[in-house]
């Protein structure tokens, strides 16, 4: 796995954790930022061929 690709998952996992824990707190703004960014990196991976697993968030 390159540089790339691992910095990209590992962004993508921060973002999933993040966004968790604004649902469970409430903060419905910070779930929108969160949920927009979670859908960014998912169209970077896309756009790069990378495999990413959506099922847990």
């Amino acid at each position: 796995m390159d540089a790339f690709t691992a910095g990209l998952l590992q962004r993508i996992r921060t973002t999933e954790s993040d966004l968790t824990r604004a649902r469970e707190t409430g903060d419905d703004f910070l779930v929108e930022v969160e949920e927009s960014e979670l859908d960014d990196l998912r169209r970077l991976a896309a756009e790069h061929g990378v495999e990413v697993d959506v099922t847990h968030v």
